[in-house]
Protein backbone atom coordinates (compact mmCIF):
# COMPACT_ATOMS: atom_id res chain seq x y z
CA UNK A 1 0.00 0.00 0.00
CA UNK A 2 2.70 2.48 1.05
CA UNK A 3 4.79 1.83 -2.07
CA UNK A 4 1.74 2.66 -4.21
CA UNK A 5 1.28 5.84 -2.17
CA UNK A 6 4.89 6.82 -2.95
CA UNK A 7 4.17 6.20 -6.64
CA UNK A 8 1.03 8.34 -6.44
CA UNK A 9 3.02 11.12 -4.73
CA UNK A 10 5.66 11.02 -7.46
CA UNK A 11 2.97 11.02 -10.16
CA UNK A 12 1.28 14.11 -8.65
CA UNK A 13 4.65 15.87 -8.40
CA UNK A 14 5.55 15.19 -12.05
CA UNK A 15 2.08 16.08 -13.32
CA UNK A 16 2.12 19.46 -11.56
CA UNK A 17 5.62 20.19 -12.84
CA UNK A 18 4.47 19.37 -16.37
CA UNK A 19 1.56 21.81 -15.91
CA UNK A 20 4.15 24.48 -14.96
CA UNK A 21 3.00 24.82 -11.37
CA UNK A 22 5.84 26.43 -9.32
CA UNK A 23 8.44 23.84 -8.37
CA UNK A 24 8.13 24.16 -4.59
CA UNK A 25 4.31 23.90 -4.76
CA UNK A 26 4.57 20.79 -6.94
CA UNK A 27 7.02 19.07 -4.62
CA UNK A 28 5.05 19.98 -1.47
CA UNK A 29 1.82 18.74 -3.07
CA UNK A 30 3.45 15.41 -3.89
CA UNK A 31 4.74 15.12 -0.31
CA UNK A 32 1.33 16.05 1.10
CA UNK A 33 -0.33 13.20 -0.83
CA UNK A 34 1.95 10.76 0.99
CA UNK A 35 1.29 12.19 4.46
CA UNK A 36 -2.48 12.30 3.92
CA UNK A 37 -2.57 8.66 2.80
CA UNK A 38 -0.14 7.33 5.43
CA UNK A 39 -1.94 7.47 8.82
CA UNK A 40 1.08 6.00 10.64
CA UNK A 41 3.09 9.16 9.89
CA UNK A 42 2.03 12.35 11.76
CA UNK A 43 1.28 15.14 9.24
CA UNK A 44 3.32 17.62 11.32
CA UNK A 45 6.46 15.89 10.07
CA UNK A 46 6.15 17.55 6.65
CA UNK A 47 6.72 20.96 8.27
CA UNK A 48 9.59 19.58 10.35
CA UNK A 49 11.30 18.11 7.27
CA UNK A 50 10.92 21.31 5.24
CA UNK A 51 12.55 23.32 8.04
CA UNK A 52 15.20 20.66 8.73
CA UNK A 53 16.07 20.62 5.03
CA UNK A 54 17.26 24.22 5.10
CA UNK A 55 18.81 24.12 8.60
CA UNK A 56 22.22 23.21 7.28
CA UNK A 57 25.51 25.01 7.87
CA UNK A 58 26.91 24.15 4.40
CA UNK A 59 23.79 25.66 2.79
CA UNK A 60 24.67 29.02 4.38
CA UNK A 61 27.22 29.30 1.58
CA UNK A 62 24.36 29.82 -0.90
CA UNK A 63 23.15 33.25 0.34
CA UNK A 64 26.77 34.28 0.91
CA UNK A 65 27.87 33.55 -2.65
CA UNK A 66 24.63 34.92 -4.12
CA UNK A 67 25.25 38.18 -2.23
CA UNK A 68 28.88 38.30 -3.37
CA UNK A 69 27.81 37.86 -7.01
CA UNK A 70 25.14 40.57 -6.74
CA UNK A 71 27.53 43.04 -5.13
CA UNK A 72 30.15 42.27 -7.80
CA UNK A 73 27.67 43.46 -10.44
CA UNK A 74 27.03 46.73 -8.59
CA UNK A 75 30.70 47.40 -7.88
CA UNK A 76 31.71 47.61 -11.55
CA UNK A 77 33.39 44.19 -11.60
CA UNK A 78 31.35 42.83 -14.54
CA UNK A 79 32.40 45.74 -16.76
CA UNK A 80 36.10 45.29 -15.93
CA UNK A 81 36.04 41.52 -16.42
CA UNK A 82 34.31 42.02 -19.80
CA UNK A 83 37.08 44.43 -20.86
CA UNK A 84 39.64 41.79 -19.91
CA UNK A 85 37.76 39.06 -21.83
CA UNK A 86 37.59 41.33 -24.89
CA UNK A 87 41.32 41.99 -24.71
CA UNK A 88 42.07 38.25 -24.64
CA UNK A 89 39.63 37.02 -27.30
CA UNK A 90 38.74 40.10 -29.39
CA UNK A 91 41.08 39.08 -32.25
CA UNK A 92 39.42 35.66 -32.74
CA UNK A 93 36.72 34.87 -35.29
CA UNK A 94 33.38 35.84 -33.81
CA UNK A 95 35.11 38.18 -31.37
CA UNK A 96 32.05 39.23 -29.34
CA UNK A 97 30.78 35.63 -29.16
CA UNK A 98 34.21 34.57 -27.84
CA UNK A 99 34.00 37.38 -25.27
CA UNK A 100 30.60 36.00 -24.27
CA UNK A 101 32.01 32.50 -23.62
CA UNK A 102 35.11 33.65 -21.76
CA UNK A 103 33.12 36.13 -19.68
CA UNK A 104 30.86 33.28 -18.50
CA UNK A 105 33.89 31.27 -17.42
CA UNK A 106 35.37 34.23 -15.56
CA UNK A 107 32.10 35.40 -14.01
CA UNK A 108 31.25 31.81 -13.05
CA UNK A 109 33.90 32.09 -10.39
CA UNK A 110 32.22 35.24 -9.10
CA UNK A 111 28.43 34.82 -9.39
CA UNK A 112 27.97 31.07 -8.81
CA UNK A 113 24.55 31.15 -10.53
CA UNK A 114 24.03 30.18 -14.18
CA UNK A 115 20.66 31.96 -14.40
CA UNK A 116 22.15 35.20 -13.03
CA UNK A 117 25.03 34.89 -15.50
CA UNK A 118 22.69 34.27 -18.46
CA UNK A 119 20.43 37.17 -17.48
CA UNK A 120 23.35 39.57 -17.08
CA UNK A 121 24.93 38.71 -20.43
CA UNK A 122 21.59 38.68 -22.25
CA UNK A 123 21.18 42.32 -21.21
CA UNK A 124 24.82 43.36 -21.55
CA UNK A 125 26.22 41.51 -24.59
CA UNK A 126 23.40 40.24 -26.82
CA UNK A 127 22.17 43.72 -27.96
CA UNK A 128 25.74 44.64 -28.88
CA UNK A 129 26.22 41.34 -30.74
CA UNK A 130 23.03 41.92 -32.75
CA UNK A 131 24.17 45.46 -33.62
CA UNK A 132 27.46 43.99 -34.91
CA UNK A 133 25.63 41.66 -37.31
CA UNK A 134 25.23 38.46 -35.27
CA UNK A 135 21.81 36.82 -35.52
CA UNK A 136 19.65 37.13 -32.41
CA UNK A 137 19.22 33.35 -32.14
CA UNK A 138 22.98 32.69 -32.41
CA UNK A 139 23.69 35.35 -29.77
CA UNK A 140 21.02 33.88 -27.48
CA UNK A 141 22.29 30.31 -27.86
CA UNK A 142 25.91 31.32 -27.18
CA UNK A 143 24.80 33.23 -24.08
CA UNK A 144 22.69 30.38 -22.68
CA UNK A 145 25.22 27.65 -23.50
CA UNK A 146 28.18 29.53 -22.08
CA UNK A 147 26.21 30.10 -18.85
CA UNK A 148 26.39 26.31 -18.38
CA UNK A 149 30.03 26.81 -17.38
CA UNK A 150 28.92 28.66 -14.23
CA UNK A 151 27.75 25.63 -12.15
CA UNK A 152 31.07 23.91 -12.93
CA UNK A 153 33.50 26.71 -12.10
CA UNK A 154 33.89 27.24 -8.33
CA UNK A 155 31.99 28.47 -6.35
CA UNK A 156 28.99 27.02 -8.23
CA UNK A 157 25.84 26.79 -6.12
CA UNK A 158 25.12 23.33 -7.60
CA UNK A 159 28.35 22.03 -6.02
CA UNK A 160 27.40 23.44 -2.62
CA UNK A 161 24.01 21.72 -2.80
CA UNK A 162 25.42 18.41 -4.00
CA UNK A 163 28.10 18.38 -1.31
CA UNK A 164 25.60 19.08 1.47
CA UNK A 165 23.17 16.41 0.23
CA UNK A 166 25.66 13.62 -0.49
CA UNK A 167 28.06 14.49 2.34
CA UNK A 168 30.91 15.07 -0.11
CA UNK A 169 33.71 17.61 0.49
CA UNK A 170 32.56 20.90 -1.05
CA UNK A 171 36.17 22.08 -1.21
CA UNK A 172 37.11 19.06 -3.35
CA UNK A 173 34.04 19.59 -5.54
CA UNK A 174 35.14 23.18 -6.12
CA UNK A 175 38.54 22.00 -7.35
CA UNK A 176 37.04 19.10 -9.36
CA UNK A 177 34.82 21.56 -11.26
CA UNK A 178 37.78 23.39 -12.78
CA UNK A 179 38.59 20.55 -15.23
CA UNK A 180 35.06 20.17 -16.69
CA UNK A 181 34.67 23.96 -16.70
CA UNK A 182 37.86 24.47 -18.71
CA UNK A 183 36.94 21.58 -21.06
CA UNK A 184 33.53 23.13 -21.80
CA UNK A 185 34.95 26.65 -22.19
CA UNK A 186 37.65 25.63 -24.69
CA UNK A 187 35.22 23.40 -26.62
CA UNK A 188 32.67 26.22 -26.88
CA UNK A 189 35.31 28.68 -28.07
CA UNK A 190 36.41 26.24 -30.79
CA UNK A 191 32.81 25.71 -31.97
CA UNK A 192 32.06 29.44 -31.91
CA UNK A 193 35.21 30.08 -33.96
CA UNK A 194 34.20 27.43 -36.54
CA UNK A 195 30.63 28.73 -36.90
CA UNK A 196 31.76 32.38 -36.99
CA UNK A 197 34.20 31.72 -39.85
CA UNK A 198 31.44 30.03 -41.86
CA UNK A 199 29.03 32.91 -41.26
CA UNK A 200 31.49 35.77 -41.60
CA UNK A 201 31.23 37.08 -38.02
CA UNK A 202 34.21 39.40 -37.69
CA UNK A 203 36.69 39.79 -34.81
CA UNK A 204 36.45 42.83 -32.55
CA UNK A 205 40.00 43.79 -33.54
CA UNK A 206 42.20 42.83 -36.48
CA UNK A 207 45.20 41.50 -34.54
CA UNK A 208 46.16 40.31 -31.08
CA UNK A 209 46.37 42.92 -28.37
CA UNK A 210 49.81 44.44 -27.83
CA UNK A 211 51.82 43.63 -24.71
CA UNK A 212 51.32 46.97 -22.96
CA UNK A 213 47.57 46.93 -23.65
CA UNK A 214 47.33 43.37 -22.35
CA UNK A 215 49.14 44.38 -19.17
CA UNK A 216 46.69 47.25 -18.72
CA UNK A 217 43.68 44.93 -19.27
CA UNK A 218 45.03 42.45 -16.73
CA UNK A 219 45.65 45.28 -14.26
CA UNK A 220 42.02 46.41 -14.56
CA UNK A 221 40.62 42.93 -13.88
CA UNK A 222 43.23 41.43 -11.55
CA UNK A 223 41.39 42.22 -8.30
CA UNK A 224 38.07 40.57 -9.31
CA UNK A 225 39.88 37.58 -10.81
CA UNK A 226 41.71 37.00 -7.54
CA UNK A 227 38.45 35.98 -5.81
CA UNK A 228 38.36 32.33 -7.04
CA UNK A 229 42.05 32.01 -6.16
CA UNK A 230 41.39 33.33 -2.65
CA UNK A 231 38.43 30.98 -2.19
CA UNK A 232 40.16 27.80 -3.40
CA UNK A 233 43.48 28.67 -1.76
CA UNK A 234 41.81 29.51 1.55
CA UNK A 235 39.82 26.27 1.60
CA UNK A 236 42.81 24.12 0.61
CA UNK A 237 45.10 25.71 3.21
CA UNK A 238 42.44 25.29 5.89
CA UNK A 239 42.13 29.02 6.54
CA UNK A 240 38.34 28.85 6.19
CA UNK A 241 35.57 26.38 5.30
CA UNK A 242 33.55 26.61 2.05
CA UNK A 243 30.73 28.26 4.03
CA UNK A 244 33.10 30.80 5.57
CA UNK A 245 34.53 31.39 2.08
CA UNK A 246 31.14 32.82 1.13
CA UNK A 247 31.37 35.48 3.82
CA UNK A 248 34.94 36.24 2.70
CA UNK A 249 33.60 36.70 -0.84
CA UNK A 250 31.03 39.23 0.41
CA UNK A 251 33.65 41.26 2.24
CA UNK A 252 35.91 41.16 -0.82
CA UNK A 253 33.13 42.28 -3.18
CA UNK A 254 32.23 45.19 -0.84
CA UNK A 255 35.91 46.18 -0.68
CA UNK A 256 35.98 46.29 -4.50
CA UNK A 257 32.91 48.53 -4.38
CA UNK A 258 34.89 50.94 -2.20
CA UNK A 259 38.06 50.69 -4.32
CA UNK A 260 36.22 51.30 -7.61
CA UNK A 261 33.86 53.89 -6.05
CA UNK A 262 30.94 52.61 -8.13
CA UNK A 263 28.65 51.23 -5.40
CA UNK A 264 26.65 53.54 -3.18
CA UNK A 265 24.23 52.93 -0.31
CA UNK A 266 21.26 52.61 -2.68
CA UNK A 267 23.09 49.91 -4.67
CA UNK A 268 23.97 48.12 -1.42
CA UNK A 269 20.32 48.03 -0.29
CA UNK A 270 19.18 46.96 -3.77
CA UNK A 271 21.80 44.18 -3.68
CA UNK A 272 20.52 42.97 -0.32
CA UNK A 273 16.98 42.81 -1.71
CA UNK A 274 18.15 40.81 -4.75
CA UNK A 275 20.08 38.46 -2.48
CA UNK A 276 17.03 37.81 -0.29
CA UNK A 277 14.69 37.11 -3.23
CA UNK A 278 17.22 34.90 -5.05
CA UNK A 279 18.12 32.94 -1.90
CA UNK A 280 14.46 32.52 -0.92
CA UNK A 281 13.59 31.07 -4.34
CA UNK A 282 16.41 28.51 -4.00
CA UNK A 283 15.87 27.59 -0.34
CA UNK A 284 12.10 27.13 -0.57
CA UNK A 285 12.75 24.51 -3.27
CA UNK A 286 15.48 22.93 -1.12
CA UNK A 287 13.11 22.68 1.86
CA UNK A 288 10.24 21.22 -0.17
CA UNK A 289 12.48 18.70 -1.93
CA UNK A 290 14.00 17.67 1.42
CA UNK A 291 10.55 16.60 2.62
CA UNK A 292 10.08 14.44 -0.48
CA UNK A 293 13.61 13.00 -0.13
CA UNK A 294 12.71 12.01 3.48
CA UNK A 295 9.70 10.09 2.14
CA UNK A 296 11.88 8.19 -0.33
CA UNK A 297 14.41 7.37 2.40
CA UNK A 298 11.69 6.20 4.82
CA UNK A 299 10.26 3.84 2.20
CA UNK A 300 13.77 2.51 1.39
CA UNK A 301 13.39 3.52 -2.25
CA UNK A 302 17.17 4.21 -2.67
CA UNK A 303 18.06 0.77 -1.30
CA UNK A 304 15.46 -0.94 -3.52
CA UNK A 305 16.72 0.86 -6.62
CA UNK A 306 20.35 0.05 -5.73
CA UNK A 307 19.59 -3.66 -5.30
CA UNK A 308 17.60 -3.80 -8.55
CA UNK A 309 20.19 -2.01 -10.69
CA UNK A 310 23.24 -3.79 -9.26
CA UNK A 311 21.59 -7.19 -9.75
CA UNK A 312 20.62 -6.42 -13.38
CA UNK A 313 23.46 -4.20 -14.66
CA UNK A 314 26.94 -5.62 -14.20
CA UNK A 315 28.93 -2.84 -15.88
CA UNK A 316 29.54 0.56 -14.29
CA UNK A 317 29.91 2.29 -17.66
CA UNK A 318 26.54 0.97 -18.78
CA UNK A 319 25.13 2.29 -15.50
CA UNK A 320 26.68 5.71 -16.16
CA UNK A 321 25.15 5.80 -19.66
CA UNK A 322 21.74 4.94 -18.18
CA UNK A 323 22.19 7.72 -15.62
CA UNK A 324 23.13 10.21 -18.36
CA UNK A 325 19.99 9.48 -20.38
CA UNK A 326 17.80 9.55 -17.27
CA UNK A 327 19.22 12.78 -15.85
CA UNK A 328 19.01 14.68 -19.13
CA UNK A 329 15.37 13.60 -19.46
CA UNK A 330 14.66 14.69 -15.87
CA UNK A 331 16.50 17.99 -16.37
CA UNK A 332 14.24 18.83 -19.31
CA UNK A 333 11.22 18.96 -17.00
CA UNK A 334 12.42 19.57 -13.43
CA UNK A 335 14.45 22.47 -12.03
CA UNK A 336 18.02 21.35 -11.36
CA UNK A 337 18.17 22.07 -7.62
CA UNK A 338 14.91 20.20 -6.94
CA UNK A 339 16.00 17.25 -9.07
CA UNK A 340 19.32 17.12 -7.27
CA UNK A 341 17.81 16.99 -3.78
CA UNK A 342 15.43 14.18 -4.76
CA UNK A 343 17.75 12.13 -6.99
CA UNK A 344 21.19 12.38 -5.36
CA UNK A 345 20.13 10.25 -2.34
CA UNK A 346 18.80 7.68 -4.84
CA UNK A 347 21.69 7.52 -7.32
CA UNK A 348 24.81 8.26 -5.24
CA UNK A 349 24.59 4.96 -3.26
CA UNK A 350 24.21 3.02 -6.53
CA UNK A 351 27.27 4.74 -7.99
CA UNK A 352 29.22 3.90 -4.83
CA UNK A 353 28.14 0.25 -5.16
CA UNK A 354 29.79 0.19 -8.59
CA UNK A 355 32.99 1.69 -7.20
CA UNK A 356 32.55 5.02 -9.02
CA UNK A 357 34.44 7.83 -7.29
CA UNK A 358 32.02 10.16 -5.48
CA UNK A 359 33.65 13.30 -6.96
CA UNK A 360 33.56 11.89 -10.49
CA UNK A 361 29.88 10.98 -10.17
CA UNK A 362 29.10 14.42 -8.73
CA UNK A 363 30.60 16.15 -11.78
CA UNK A 364 28.70 13.86 -14.18
CA UNK A 365 25.47 14.57 -12.29
CA UNK A 366 25.97 18.36 -12.25
CA UNK A 367 26.93 18.44 -15.96
CA UNK A 368 23.77 16.50 -16.85
CA UNK A 369 21.62 18.94 -14.88
CA UNK A 370 23.30 21.82 -16.73
CA UNK A 371 22.43 20.24 -20.11
CA UNK A 372 18.84 19.74 -18.93
CA UNK A 373 18.60 23.44 -18.05
CA UNK A 374 19.36 24.24 -21.70
CA UNK A 375 17.01 21.67 -23.23
CA UNK A 376 13.36 21.90 -24.30
CA UNK A 377 10.59 21.80 -23.31
CA UNK A 378 11.21 23.45 -19.91
CA UNK A 379 14.93 24.32 -19.77
CA UNK A 380 15.27 27.25 -17.37
CA UNK A 381 18.39 28.68 -19.05
CA UNK A 382 16.66 28.63 -22.42
CA UNK A 383 13.57 30.43 -21.10
CA UNK A 384 15.52 33.06 -19.11
CA UNK A 385 17.71 33.93 -22.10
CA UNK A 386 14.91 33.94 -24.69
CA UNK A 387 12.69 35.95 -22.34
CA UNK A 388 15.25 38.76 -22.25
CA UNK A 389 16.50 38.61 -25.86
CA UNK A 390 12.98 37.98 -27.28
CA UNK A 391 14.27 35.06 -29.33
CA UNK A 392 11.62 32.52 -30.42
CA UNK A 393 12.05 29.13 -28.72
CA UNK A 394 11.81 27.30 -32.07
CA UNK A 395 14.60 29.48 -33.54
CA UNK A 396 16.69 28.94 -30.40
CA UNK A 397 16.37 25.12 -30.58
CA UNK A 398 17.21 25.01 -34.31
CA UNK A 399 20.30 27.19 -33.79
CA UNK A 400 21.39 25.15 -30.75
CA UNK A 401 21.73 21.78 -32.58
CA UNK A 402 25.55 21.95 -33.05
CA UNK A 403 25.89 23.13 -29.45
CA UNK A 404 23.87 20.14 -28.19
CA UNK A 405 26.17 17.81 -30.15
CA UNK A 406 29.19 19.48 -28.53
CA UNK A 407 27.65 19.19 -25.04
CA UNK A 408 26.98 15.46 -25.46
CA UNK A 409 30.57 14.97 -26.67
CA UNK A 410 31.87 16.75 -23.55
CA UNK A 411 29.53 14.66 -21.41
CA UNK A 412 30.95 11.44 -22.87
CA UNK A 413 34.51 12.63 -22.20
CA UNK A 414 33.57 13.53 -18.64
CA UNK A 415 31.78 10.20 -18.13
CA UNK A 416 34.46 7.84 -19.47
CA UNK A 417 37.61 9.79 -18.55
CA UNK A 418 37.51 10.57 -14.79
CA UNK A 419 40.80 12.48 -15.07
CA UNK A 420 38.83 15.58 -16.14
CA UNK A 421 37.14 15.56 -12.71
CA UNK A 422 39.76 13.93 -10.52
CA UNK A 423 43.05 15.14 -12.04
CA UNK A 424 43.32 18.38 -10.07
CA UNK A 425 41.76 16.87 -6.95
CA UNK A 426 44.40 14.11 -6.84
CA UNK A 427 47.14 16.64 -7.58
CA UNK A 428 46.15 19.11 -4.86
CA UNK A 429 44.89 16.73 -2.18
Amino acid sequence: MEISVVGLSALVLLLLLFLKVPVFVSVLAGSLIYFINTPSVPPQIIAQRVIAGIESIPLLAIPFFVAAGVFMNYSGVSKRVMQFAEAITGHMSGGLAQVNVLLSALMGGLSGSNLADAAMQSKMLVPEMVRKGYSNEFSSVVTATSAMVTPLIPPGIAMILYGSIANVSIGRLFIAGIGPGVLLTISLMMLVSFLSKRRGYKPVREKMIAGNELTKAIGVAVLPLMLPVIIIGGIRLGIFTPTEAGSVAIVYSLMLGVVYREMNLRDFLKGLKETITSTASIMIIVGAASAFAWILTRERVPQTITEFIVSNVDNKYLFLMMVNVFLIAVGMFIEGNAAMIVLVPLLAPVAAAYGIHEIHFAMVFIFNMAIGALSPPMGTLMFVTCGITRCRISDFIREAVPFYILLFTCLMLLTFFPIFSLGLVNLIY
